[in-house]
């Protein structure tokens, strides 16, 4: 038989004659002000083993309160005690009054070690409520000078097979749930005049323990199968929602009675046999026990499906007050809520169901025992959580007519604590085997590693904060003020903290998408700051704050603005990561409720017009703040800025950027990949553009932008690029303040890409592949789509379609052609069947060529998991010093080129591996954040990061994580390439272009229009 170590130290140290010191382990008693809290951390029958042992002594401190007496622990061996002072284990269930742990500088504790504390002290999130009882741990000052106590949170004990926490007391709610609401059901029944067999349901608080508990329940049972239940109540039918260890231990209990097992189809015929006089058995429990499937339907019409509803919650609605409420005696609800999600039941359902049950009989619906407890959530007519003292309230909401009666809620939210006895000796078995490998850790020469579980549940140890919750560390610093001595004061330690309390920022997050997860990591670093993220895919939300205990999530339709509208007006600052057609919405609330906004999105003209109105109701709305509107501007301001202060005459100005995969990844078709949808991009390539060159304004329609890229970009020696005009250069002329320079003759903002993806793009373009217009209303096979794109493009339905050489010009056709034979779009007798990689599913019903080939790429072009993206941004500008009398030219470069990383702790601690784009997107829109909640941005209105309190510590944030431009100035000499000079080197490029239109042209595509367009992907 296999013993554990600490025993067989003991063991062997007696037979050696060698004298082990035993480990002094203290056990709390609970604060007092909890007056239902009688567990206790270690029953009588785990101190006896320990002091049985020769491993430990115990100390207890006495309690008249606590489940087991003192001298059941006297019987085990422990000696009972006022005060734990120099125990080295200190063990409790909830945390102490502060006073218990409170750090006291007039006391000697120069002890061997520090102690350590085992609690739930609900610190671990940032609560600021327990601040101060983490402070006491923690030494801000000299931690080696006076080292503090380790503290260990239980709920950061966890198995390593799935990192389930290994303590819990969810299956004891659903138990004592269960004879809380019997007892409150009979006491309803009562008040109506009838006496039911669970009018002598045990209290959980009542009984000792748990078998005296079920042996009550059981005789309950046994006299209902006997002598059967109230005829004035017809069948009684009771129902259970919820999967988990709460309805675990509802069926547990339950099963103490006489229960038949129904399914929700079967209510209707039990009714009507209760009508009729057949087939009801009033000598027995109905119990259906609901699941989703049963109460939630599609919106559409379609059946439930788990997956769909969790990634589309709003998709669905309940239909429990219909299907199942009427027909139940009493509703017992195990199941949770989220914000978004559809409610089991809303008050406007009440009254249906309470109409259809009154047709029944039986005083039905008219009892629930709310076991999740979730306030106003899942059942919104549940207005309050309810104590032990007081277990059940009767609510009546506004919508319920005066005929319907009232519903009796049993809302007990510290139900476990009700059964102190088996939910003490349950704690007790799961901490053993940690309290056993704590022991050995102590009682071992020479000493080992700390035990990893425990080490991984450390807070704080010896005065300092581990390293995953370092971020505590300004919390505590805010929170707690050290009271400095004066000069000539005798004292050499500071004095108690003294509690300064502050209320913390909220920021809001809209969107979880690609550039998230940056952004939030840097947030979450900064315990002042409160972060909810809002979306609608609770998976992509659910790994967002997987690492972050201090950053909450819920789950909203975007569409609507009510299902999130209560979340920006508890906010300080929103950050919208939404689809840019959809940020004006959100700034037009941001203005009714008095919040600033942060966006990376271009300023769109809707997003203008708000403009007045947030300034006067002094709200700002921070508006491209990203890499491609974002970091761009803040780099170019800035050098522009010291330039213009050097007096520097600028007469050039070119800014390209994108993002890409790393060379070594990029052998694919276009040279390119996406890490999100492919729509932008493609979408991209439909937009016009206008720049000035050589003194002369050009004017790109949408359809010749893809004929009129710059072949050569020259940035970086290391690769090759090619550039594309970007949108409108000229209205940030007068944005990046050039307007006044009067020798300025070249202004280009521009993207990137590898050689040959624009002449690719404009291939595919050609053959019908970009028309986001016309849908395909049935796309036949993947083999047809070029030949259906085509047809679409040409306006033919039947007939023979020209060949791709008279559409394409000579030198492309080879490119296309590689690139549809790998993408599968055409065979190519040169691959044979089995080496074709797969192609993805066909989509289903109309959609035009655009998101067709968009959805193709996706799959196609993706990044694997071993490959990286990058990001080049570089500026070039040429001026002349006006100050001296020569013409000397100076080209001036800044440029940054990052890649994705694949390391944790890049830029900062806590940072989690992302790709550039998302980095270069993310940390600047969480840097403007951060300084918008803090007060430090003094501007309202539409806002670009154009001016220098904006711009200037934002680059500082991002030069703090490595994320900084450099800079060179070069003297132009004769054969010196420049940007300027490759742009004015391929004029045949822009050969037959018109002018200016006099409207918009009928081809060009409004980025800000497309709700599926974000700014990342560009």
């Amino acid at each position: 038989m296999d013993i554990h170590p600490v025993y067989a130290l003991a063991r062997n140290a007696a037979r050696s004659g060698r004298r082990v010191r035993p480990v002094k382990i203290g056990i709390r008693s609970e604060d007092p002000a909890r007056i239902w809290e009688r567990r206790a951390p270690l029953t009588p029958d785990a101190v006896y083993g320990l002091t049985s042992s020769g491993s430990a002594t115990v100390d207890v401190v006495t309690s008249s309160r606590r489940v087991f007496n003192d001298d059941e622990y006297r019987k085990a061996g422990a000696n009972v005690v006022t005060s734990l002072r120099d125990s080295t284990i200190i063990l409790g269930i909830k945390e102490p009054p502060l006073e218990e742990v409170q750090y006291d500088s007039s006391e000697d504790y120069s002890r061997d070690e520090p102690q350590t504390h085992l609690m739930f002290s609900h610190t671990a999130k940032g609560q600021p409520y327990n601040t101060p009882l983490l402070a006491q741990f923690v030494n801000i000052v000299d931690p080696a000078q006076s080292p503090r106590p380790r503290l260990i949170d239980y709920e950061l004990l966890t198995n390593e097979e799935d990192g389930k926490r290994t303590v819990g007391f969810g299956w004891f709610a659903g138990v004592a749930g269960v004879l809380e609401a019997l007892s409150s059901m009979a006491h309803s029944h009562l008040e109506i005049g009838v006496a039911s067999p669970f009018l002598y349901t045990p209290r959980p608080h009542t009984l000792p323990s748990l078998d005296k508990l079920r042996a009550a329940l059981r005789q309950i049972g046994t006299v209902i199968a006997n002598e059967g239940t109230p005829p004035q109540l017809g069948p009684f039918i009771f129902g259970l929602t919820g999967t988990g260890r709460v309805a675990e231990g509802c069926l547990s209990m339950l099963s103490e009675l006489p229960i038949e097992k129904v399914q929700v189809t079967d209510l209707p015929s039990l009714m009507q046999g209760c009508r009729t006089g057949s087939n009801v058995d009033l000598n027995k429990i109905y119990l259906v026990h609901a699941k989703p499937a049963d109460y939630f339907v599609r919106i559409d019409g379609g059946k439930y499906d788990r997956d769909h509803y969790y990634q589309s919650p709003q998709s669905y609605t309940s239909v429990f007050a219909e299907k199942v409420a009427p027909y139940l005696t009493l509703f017992l609800n195990g199941t949770g809520w989220s914000p978004s999600f559809p409610r089991l039941m809303t008050n406007d359902q009440l009254p249906v169901a309470l109409a259809r049950a009154k047709t029944f009989g039986g005083a039905r619906f008219t009892n629930i025992g709310d076991i999740s407890c979730d306030v106003q959530g899942g059942l919104e007519f549940l207005t309050q959580a309810t104590t032990l003292t007081s277990p059940f309230y009767k609510v009546r909401p506004q919508t319920l007519p005066s005929e319907l009666p009232s519903v009796q809620m049993m809302s007990v939210d510290i139900l476990p604590a009700s059964i102190p006895l088996d939910a003490s000796n349950h704690f007790s078995s799961a901490l053993k085997p940690y309290l056993e490998d704590l022991i050995t850790y102590h009682t071992s020469s020479p000493r080992g590693e700390y035990p990893k579980a425990l080490q991984k549940a450390t807070i704080a140890a010896d005065g300092r904060l581990t390293e995953k919750h370092e971020w505590l560390y300004p919390s505590v610093r805010q929170y707690f003020q050290t009271d400095t001595p004066e000069a000539g004061s005798t004292d050499e330690v500071p004095t108690t903290p003294k509690v300064v309390r502050s209320q913390p920022k909220k920021i809001l997050m809209l969107g979880s998408g690609m550039v998230a997860q940056p952004a939030v990591d840097m947030i979450a670093r900064r315990p002042d700051i409160e972060l909810v993220i809002a979306s609608n895919s609770l998976l992509e939300l659910q790994a967002l704050v997987a690492p972050h205990l201090n950053v909450k999530y819920r789950l909203i339709d975007f569409h609507d603005l009510k299902s999130y509208e209560s979340l920006v007006q508890e906010s300080d600052v929103v950050i919208s990561l939404l689809p840019a057609i959809m940020h004006h919405k959100v700034a037009q609330d941001c203005i009714n409720h008095g919040k600033h906004l942060v966006t990376a999105s271009y300023i769109s003209r809707d997003m203008s017009k708000l403009h007045s109105a947030a300034v006067n109701k002094g709200v700002l709305l921070l508006n491209e703040i990203g890499l491609d509107p974002g970091i761009d501007h803040c780099s170019a301001r800035e050098l522009i800025s010291r330039l213009k202060k050097s007096n520097k005459e600028i007469q050039s100005f070119t800014s390209f950027c994108g993002g890409l995969p790393a060379p070594e990844d990029s052998h694919v078709p276009l040279r390119y990949k996406f890490s999100w949808r492919p729509q932008g991009v493609l979408t991209a390539a439909l937009n016009d553009a206008r720049y000035l060159l050589n003194a002369k304004e050009e004017y790109i329609p949408s359809r010749y932008l893809l004929t009129s890229y710059f072949p050569d970009i020259p940035i970086t020696p290391d690769f090759e690029l090619e550039g594309l005009p970007n949108r409108n250069s000229l209205h940030y002329i007068d944005q990046y303040k050039l307007n006044q320079e009067p020798k300025l003759s070249t202004f280009v903002r521009g993207t990137l890409r590898y050689p040959g993806f624009s002449s690719l793009m404009g291939s595919f373009s050609k053959i019908g592949l970009l028309n986001s217009v016309h849908p395909i209303t049935n796309l036949e096979s993947w083999e047809t789509f070029v030949a259906q794109s085509l047809s679409l493009k040409l306006k033919t339905q039947e007939g023979v379609l020209p060949s791709l050489s008279s559409l394409v010009p000579v030198p492309y056709l080879g490119p296309l052609q590689d690139a549809l034979e790998w993408l599968g779009l055409v065979k190519s007798p040169m691959i044979r069947e089995a080496q074709r990689s797969p192609m993805p599913p066909l989509p289903e019903g109309p959609l035009t060529p655009l998101d067709i080939f968009a959805y193709l790429l996706s799959q196609k072009l993706k990044y694997e998991q071993h490959e990286r993206d990058m990001v080049v941004l570089s500026h070039e500008i040429i001026t002349k010093d006006s100050t001296r009398g020569h013409n000397k030219r100076e080209v001036h470069t800044s440029t940054l080129i990052t890649y994705g990383t694949k390391t944790p702790n890049v830029g900062f601690q806590g940072e989690r591996p992302a790709s550039a784009m998302a980095r270069t997107v993310g940390i600047p829109v969480a840097i403007a954040a951060l300084l918008v909640a803090e007060g430090k941005i003094k501007l309202a209105g539409v806002q670009g990061p154009l001016s220098s309190a904006i711009y200037n510590p934002v680059l500082e944030g991002l030069a703090e994580v490595g994320l900084h431009m450099v800079e060179k100035t070069n003297t132009i000499l004769k054969g010196k390439r420049t940007v300027e000079g490759a742009l004015l080197a391929a004029p045949d490029l822009r050969k037959g272009l018109r002018g200016p239109p006099t409207s918009l042209d009928p081809d060009a595509h409004d980025l800000d229009s497309d709700s599926n367009w974000r700014e990342e992907e560009v």
